[in-house]
């Protein structure tokens, strides 16, 4: 570990006396790391921090005060405020209707993210004018009702509408609109009934979605998997419903000079488990501190 991150740990501590903290936020990574994770910081401390520039920090600790939270989403750095949008509460009342208002589509982006964030709110953002808060919205709405979930899946915006298709199951009045609309096909796919057409669209994204929807029949299996996109003979390998021998002769005509393309395909022909997550580091004692904060003369 370099000094910078063993100092930004450090900065994390739990229980670390207060001069140690203090010290350490006059090193920009640790001050950093103090402003996000500390729990115990005083108000002193807090002015310190924005004083130095690390407000953006600052406001995405959950652990602030309200009221530091709340002047920090009225900041005029957009970053500020994107870092309190993601969770502050609605102290005082009408912060958050102050931040879905905010000229920054950034912030209201963030804000949608928000856990504190009313019905009535998360609705006025489903219909902000900036297509990207309105797939802010869909990411994190998911129980959204029926009349903005209709408006999200017609929207004027292709992007938000492919993000609707994917989050919420369409009404079935809307499917075949979205079935007719090139930029909503592939992602309806899995709601509609897989026919020939769907299996010989043109765009292969449809056709590896097609390769994969669950009561896939048997002959359009054996189509796609003979389908010239390697991309969707690899979604009929990956099938659990494949007989051995079908799987392995397409595994076995399954190159590419791209890395990536392989890197990919891996995921659909095998299994894949996170890594062991890393060991907590060391807790250090006083001494052990003070040496570390020698190091970079702090």
């Amino acid at each position: 570990m370099n000094p910078d991150a063993e100092l930004s740990t450090l900065a994390a501590q739990e229980d670390l006396p207060p001069d140690l903290v203090w010290r350490l936020l006059r090193h920009p990574a640790a001050r950093r790391s103090a402003a996000l994770r500390r729990r115990d910081l005083t108000g002193q401390m807090i002015e310190e921090i924005i004083e130095l520039g690390s407000a953006r920090s600052l406001a995405a600790n959950t652990s602030v005060p309200a009221d530091v939270r709340a002047r920090l989403a009225e900041h005029p750095e957009p970053s500020v405020r994107c870092g309190a949008a993601a969770s502050v509460a609605d102290e005082p009342p009408g912060l958050l209707a102050r931040l879905a208002g905010d000229p920054n589509p950034s912030v209201r982006s963030i804000l949608a993210m928000n856990d504190h964030l009313s019905p009535e709110l998360l609705a006025r953002l489903a219909s902000d004018p900036e297509p990207s808060v309105r797939s802010s919205v869909i990411q994190h709405w998911r129980d959204a009702p029926d009349r903005v979930r209709r408006a999200l899946l017609t929207d004027a915006d292709a992007t938000v509408r492919r993000n609707s298709v994917s989050a919420y199951s369409p009404p079935a009045d809307l499917l075949p609109g979205l079935l007719s609309d090139p930029a909503t096909r592939a992602a309806a796919v899995p709601y509609a009934v897989p026919v020939l057409e769907l299996a010989t669209d043109p765009d292969s994204a449809v056709r590896e979605a097609t390769a994969a929807h669950p009561d896939l029949p048997a002959d359009l299996r054996d189509l796609l998997a003979r389908d010239p996109d390697i991309f969707v003979r690899t979604a009929i390998a990956a099938r659990p419903d494949i007989p051995l021998a079908l799987r392995e002769r397409i595994t076995t005509s399954v190159e590419t000079d791209s890395p990536l393309a392989n890197w990919i395909l891996s995921f659909h022909l095998n299994p894949h488990t996170c890594p062991a997550p890393a060991p907590a580091p060391p807790i250090l004692n006083r001494a052990q501190a003070e040496a570390l904060l020698a190091t970079a003369a702090l």
